[in-house]
Order: C-alpha cells, then structure tokens, then sequence
C-alpha cells in the first residue's frame, strides 16, 4: 500500500489541489448569489484552475487512482459550508465524511500493478 502512495504521489498530491480549487470555485458560486460578479468570476477562475491543475495530475498516475481523489470534494464542501457558511453538520455527514476518506486512502493505496 505504501509503495502503491509512493508511486501516484505526485497525482495524488495535485488531483487534491484541483479539488480545493474546484471547492473554492463552487463556494465563490454560492457567495456570488448575493454579493455580485467579482465573487462569480472568481469562482470560475478557481475552477479553471482545478481543472488544469487536473489535467496535469494525469500524467502522474492512473485514471482510477486519480479520478476517486476528487470524491475529496465532498469532504471540503462540508467543511467549507460548515466553517464559512455557517451550515450545520449532522451526524451522518461525519460518518459519511469519513467513510468517504477511508474510501479515497484505500483507492490510493491499493494500487497494484
């Protein structure tokens, strides 16, 4: 399993990049239905970025290692509505949250060739 990290390390680190760029992006969206067009605009240049950021990780491991570290976007939308927007956490929104990172670690480490 550690080898299997090792081995996507580089895509893994920036497929989780493009993740928090994609959140940060959809959290901008959300803002921006109050607060105008910078927020808007800005939240496209977040996603943008994630998604470039994720054409890169692409080179660095493969599409079913890569692809399930995106399901980290859940985990930070929680997060993130939780922290900025004042949004309530639910129990079953923990347990979910960390059935859905154990998930992500076993993807990322059960790579084997």
């Amino acid at each position: 399993m550690i080898e299997s990290l090792r081995k996507n390390k580089k895509g893994i680190i920036l497929m989780l990049i493009s993740s928090v760029c994609a959140c940060m992006g959809q959290l901008l969206w959300k803002i921006s239905a109050k607060e105008g067009i910078i927020f808007l605009l800005g939240g496209f240049g977040f996603y943008g970025l994630g998604a470039l950021i994720m054409i890169v990780a692409y080179r660095f491991g493969k599409l079913s290692v890569l692809q399930p570290m995106l399901s980290m976007n859940y985990v930070l939308s929680i997060i993130l509505g939780a922290v900025i927007l004042k949004e309530s956490v639910s129990i079953l929104k923990c347990i979910g949250v960390l059935v859905i990172i154990m998930g992500v670690l076993m993807i990322a480490g059960g790579d084997e060739e």
